[in-house]
């Protein structure tokens, strides 16, 4: 899945690709490169952003959504909100695939939508919001047996609402209110988050927690740390990896296939 990110604040790549012709070169790149999936985003989920709002959102991401579709007929187009009215919007401009942060707590419409949509969900892990998050890092001895519950709990309240088993697809969050330990003990545990019947996507691109173990401050430099954990999660059965770096990471996950051939 290759990211591209709408906004001029995201945390690596924030005004690189707002506008839709930047945008589109861009989505060209990454299906060239080998992505299977385009997630677009018009809102920074970065620790510290702030909210822009529907109407902002879908200002920034409608136009951009057209053209690539237009362009590209065939590509599985996934966008990043946690807003129904974004979502609506999105799916109706051509969107495939909503990739919701919060997994359907930030907007009680969301699940509904999906629901009726019938498309593909992606419920991600997280607490708080972007202001709180990182002070919502208490989980116990067992972050790996939490974030599981609260996927299962989160897919229950879904399935309540009309989402079928088979939309969903689950992301433990990596980097969303959890600390450089937590994270890690997810990738080294990442077998335990691996459900039949349920696609797991994992988002470590860039992530602060590569920048701490390496001791590397600037996001474009922390590709290779991004390559040994999706290497890591190819290993272990993961779907689906949601990365900036598109071309390199391909390479990556085709060796690790076939160094670690899963089933």
């Amino acid at each position: 899945m290759g990211v591209i990110n709408l906004t001029p604040d995201s945390f690596s790549d924030g005004g690189l690709f707002n506008t839709p012709e930047r945008a589109l070169r861009q989505a060209t790149r990454q299906l060239a490169a080998g992505a299977a999936v385009l997630d677009l985003g018009a809102q920074s989920t970065r620790p510290g952003a702030e909210e822009v709002g529907a109407e902002e959102e879908i200002r920034r991401l409608i136009p951009a959504l057209k053209q690539i579709r237009a362009a590209h007929p065939q590509a599985v187009l996934s966008v990043d909100t946690f807003l129904a009215p974004v979502a609506q919007a999105a799916l109706e401009a051509g969107a495939d695939w909503i990739n919701d942060v919060t997994g359907g707590r930030r907007d009680p419409a969301m699940l509904p939508l999906v629901a009726g949509a019938g498309c593909p969900y992606v419920l991600m892990h997280s607490r708080g919001d972007s202001k709180t998050m990182d002070g919502l890092t208490d989980y116990g001895s067992d972050v790996v047996a939490a974030v599981l519950g609260a996927l299962e709990d989160a897919s229950a309240r879904a399935q309540h609402a009309g989402v079928t088993r088979d939309q969903l697809i689950w992301d433990p969050g990596l980097g969303f209110a959890k600390t450089t330990e937590q994270n890690l003990e997810l990738l080294q545990e990442l077998e335990r988050l691996v459900q039949p019947g349920v696609p797991l996507l994992l988002g470590p691109s860039r992530k602060r927690f590569i920048g701490a173990v390496l001791d590397e401050p600037r996001a474009k430099a922390r590709l290779w740390g991004t390559a040994a954990v999706c290497a890591r999660a190819a290993a272990a059965g993961v779907a689906i990896l949601r990365v900036h770096d598109v071309a390199p990471i391909v390479q990556v996950t085709k060796m690790a296939s076939a160094l670690w051939p899963i089933g």
